[in-house]
């Protein structure tokens, strides 16, 4: 799993944030505590002190240091049940002055070892979705108020199935492909029809979802995607060039990548190169892609190079929507 460098660094930084948070929360309440009970102040200044002279007698040369650190652990403890019967007479719960971290699992360090705690993976999903949500209406875009309603269930023409019927097939490998993101039968999609028949939609939606499980998702369109690329060969001592390389890291390494719009872009031989790098590195690491576009099979292939049609043909499920504009639809009905 494999999060964006600025995505982490806001996630990282929103723990510190809540650290610090608790931190200036727990001074608070020591000096609330404090000033009502000073006997506590200066029992914590005695086991702070005690804790000191139990290293120093277990350091202490020529002496068998174990009798002083079995004193010293008895005064401790009466010391912390002094403490304790305070703080409860006070209404206080006994714990109430311990410096506890939020997760216990990393003791709020973000990381278990090399791996990356669950407490962080929220976080980084989080700030995942705000980045989502520049480029996509995640506001109430999800399955679950994904609408059938927009589709006919008349024949299309040329068609052996209604848009409804295909449309209910296509909703179905959507939520699937998102709910059981890795581990369902198809590994990468490929959305092709006219515009206003949901592929964006559906697309947030898969976003939404995979996001929300805890992979990292990138969604951006063949323009911008490409002009990364160009920025990335071209411009590569240049800040824009360093930029744009950490963004073709992010594009070739995200656990799923959500490209929009293909054939929008002006197509030449170098966006032809770069989209067969993106697909194929792709493929060949096991990351998954889930690619829309206005153009038609045979359009993608007279456009972009056989290798590319071949390997869109063979590894992605194709998806073709068709049916009534749903824009055009809604503008008459409102």
């Amino acid at each position: 799993m494999s999060y964006d460098a600025n995505v982490l660094r806001r996630a990282t930084a929103r723990l510190e944030e809540e650290k610090k948070a608790r931190s200036a929360a727990l001074a608070r309440k020591e000096r609330e505590v404090y000033a009502k009970a000073p006997r506590v102040a200066e029992i914590d200044r005695q086991l702070r002190r005690t804790i000191l002279d139990i290293v120093t007698a277990s350091l202490r040369d020529g002496t068998d240091p174990a009798p002083a650190i079995r004193v010293l652990k008895e005064k401790n403890l009466s010391l912390q049940a002094e403490r304790e019967d305070i703080l409860v007479g006070l209404g206080y719960p006994a714990d109430i002055l311990d410096d506890k971290p939020a997760c216990p699992k990393c003791g709020d360090s973000g990381w278990q070892g090399a791996k990356m705690c669950d407490c962080l993976k929220v976080l980084c999903t989080q700030e995942q979705i705000k980045e989502l949500s520049k480029l996509l209406d995640l506001g109430e875009q999800s399955f679950d108020t994904f609408s059938i309603d927009w589709y006919s269930e008349e024949l299309w023409p040329g068609e052996n199935h209604s848009p409804r019927e295909n449309m209910e097939f296509i909703y179905d490998v959507c939520r699937h492909y998102a709910q059981k993101f890795g581990s369902f039968y198809f590994d990468n999609l490929l959305f092709t029809g006219a515009p206003g028949l949901g592929k964006t939609f559906l697309s947030a939606c898969i976003a939404r979802t995979v996001s929300e499980n805890g992979f990292s998702v990138v969604y951006d369109s063949a323009s911008s995607i490409f002009a990364r690329f160009e920025e990335q060969k071209f411009s590569r001592d240049s800040e824009d060039g360093r930029v744009a390389r950490d963004e073709t890291r992010k594009y070739l390494g995200c656990d799923l990548l959500i490209l929009d719009d293909l054939g929008s872009e002006l197509t030449t031989p170098f966006v032809q190169s770069a989209l067969y790098t993106l697909v194929n590195t792709r493929l060949q690491t096991g990351k998954r892609t889930v690619i829309s576009t206005n153009l038609t099979m045979e359009d993608l292939r007279r456009r972009y190079s056989v290798q590319v049609g071949s390997r869109l043909d063979g590894e992605y499920q194709i998806l073709r929507f068709y049916g009534e504009d749903i824009r055009l639809q809604r503008k008459r009905r409102f």
